[in-house]
């Protein structure tokens, strides 16, 4: 089985945009490629897991999607093992696989074989986090000033809250040896 670090795109790995249809637009989070790296050469998968609605609401293409994703990726330096997206509407029935859904999560497990007790999401919002847990991961909140309430809401069922990507794979990386 292989372990991974499941990452939400953005708030996350990047600067949130809404509805974020142009690569050219992408800006990285301090301490994303760094974060990416050392994780990589630890061993482990690399996925993301993205909540895009805006191909649901009509205001982005799942190819604009694709082009941004593919952005992060050659900005951070190294190809993810897999991606996953859900264009779904927030408003389409409960049944979706938007996070809190650990839909992707739960898929991207199968298609990987991937032990989730061996592995982290690391995410922006309490939904993060719910799916994360749900999945069977340890999870991470990347704490951010603007978003306090998240902190708030997520603190009970985090195993970390930091403000800091570097701290969180110093984290990741100690977890690790000791499993």
């Amino acid at each position: 089985m292989n372990k991974a670090v499941f990452f939400d795109r953005d708030d996350t790995l990047i600067k949130n945009i809404p509805y974020l249809g142009d690569p050219s637009n992408v800006t990285l989070l301090p301490g994303a490629p760094a974060a990416v790296s050392q994780l990589k050469k630890a061993g482990f998968l690399l996925v993301m897991i993205t909540n895009q609605s805006g191909v649901g609401r009509g205001l982005i293409s799942p190819e604009q999607v694709k082009a941004v994703n593919d952005e992060v990726m050659r900005k951070i330096g190294i190809e993810f093992d897999a991606v996953y997206m859900c264009f779904d509407h927030p408003d389409t029935p409960k049944e979706n696989c938007r996070k809190p859904s650990p839909k992707m999560i739960l898929q991207a497990q199968k298609e990987l074989h991937i032990d989730p007790s061996a592995s982290f999401f690391i995410g922006d919002t309490y939904h993060d986090i719910v799916a994360g847990n749900r999945a069977g991961c340890r999870t991470i909140l990347l704490e951010h000033a603007h978003k306090k309430t998240e902190s708030r809401k997520a603190e009970p069922l985090a195993n970390l809250i930091s403000d800091d990507l570097a701290k969180i794979t110093d984290w990741i990386l100690s977890q690790n040896r000791k499993t």
